[in-house]
This record gives C-alpha cells, sequence and structure tokens, in this order.
C-alpha cells in the first residue's frame, strides 16, 4: 500500500518560490529513485525531475532547470521540491512517485498518484 501524501503547494505570483513536500509511506523509501510529476490544466502528465536513492544525482527537465531543486530526506521518508523563479506556465498539480518516471512509457504504467498538491502561479 503505497501512500504518497503531497504538500505545500498555494497561489504565488510570477517569480516568487515555493517549497513542495512528499511524504511516503508503505514502501522502503531509500530504495528507489523518486520522481516529481505535474499535470496542468488540459494537459497530459509532464516530468519534472528525479532523483537516485541516495540523493547525489538529479535530473530535470529543461522547463525548470536552473529554477527547481529536488532533496531527500531518507531519514524522515520525505521528497521535497524547491521551487523559485516561478512562471504562469508552472501551475499545474504536482505529485511524487517512486522511480524515474523520465519518459511516456513509465508515466503511463505508474498508477498509484496521491492527490497531488495545486500550484498556481498568477499575477
Amino acid at each position: 500500500q503505497v501512500q504518497l501524501v503531497e504538500s505545500g503547494g498555494g497561489v504565488v505570483q510570477p517569480g516568487g518560490s515555493l517549497r513542495l513536500s512528499c511524504a511516503a509511506s508503505g514502501f522502503t523509501f531509500s530504495t528507489p529513485a523518486m520522481s516529481w510529476v505535474r499535470q496542468a490544466p488540459g494537459k497530459g502528465l509532464e516530468w519534472v525531475s528525479d532523483i537516485n536513492n541516495s540523493g547525489d544525482t538529479t535530473h530535470y527537465a529543461d522547463s525548470v532547470k536552473g529554477r527547481f531543486t529536488i532533496s531527500r530526506d531518507n531519514a524522515k521518508n520525505t521528497l521535497y521540491l524547491q521551487m523559485s523563479s516561478l512562471k504562469p506556465e508552472d501551475t499545474a498539480v504536482y505529485y511524487c512517485a517512486p522511480g524515474r518516471l523520465y519518459n511516456e512509457y513509465a508515466l503511463r504504467r505508474y498508477n498509484s498518484w496521491g492527490q497531488g498538491t495545486q500550484v498556481t502561479v498568477s499575477s
């Protein structure tokens, strides 16, 4: 029973910052890589970032590279996404998930989504 609880979303002006958290349970959090994925209004799922099990290797989508930072605290079973210089196009529901959801196949295959947390960037 994988359970993922995303939090930290909200409404922010362009250029602002938010930190998202993902509290995980039901699996050994320290074992798999973890990903952040988002879904903008009317659009499909988009991979945002991932991090390896030990937290020393990260990857980012071109659209967020240089603005977002993924991290994890394995002792707390928690994944984070620090977002800065936010843009209106970052508006989406943000989800976390175990594994690298780097490609469309992985996104389609995964089916244990949490509720997500809404990020709205608007002036």
